[in-house]
């Protein structure tokens, strides 16, 4: 039991230092204008890596055909476009995906 708590601990101080290191280092500076590009390009490249990673199966000739995949992107995409809030856009379009594959596909 110790040891897994151990572990536990570890990992979550871990944790906070990672995501504590760029206050630490840049501190109330100025950020480089390397951080500031990333900090723009990173999430938009993240989302489009993940909604590849999630399509990649898909097979246009099989099952489904990639229906409840696409409608569920348009979904997200829609919501997020219209509301600009992230979470409720993956909410709503997971919900859309698990609906379509468990009722009509």
């Amino acid at each position: 039991m110790a040891h897994t708590i151990l572990i536990i601990a570890t990992a979550a101080l871990i944790t906070l230092l990672l995501r504590a290191l760029p206050f630490i280092i840049y501190g109330g500076s100025e950020l480089p204008p390397s951080v500031k590009y990333l900090g723009n390009v990173l999430p938009p490249a993240i989302m489009v890596i993940l909604v590849i990673y999630c399509v990649r199966n898909v097979n246009l000739f099989e099952g489904s055909r990639g229906i409840p995949e696409f409608i569920s992107i348009l979904v997200v995409a829609g919501l997020h476009l219209w509301r600009k809030n992230t979470l409720l856009s993956i909410l709503f379009g997971t919900l859309t995906y698990m609906f379509l594959v468990q009722f009509c596909f």
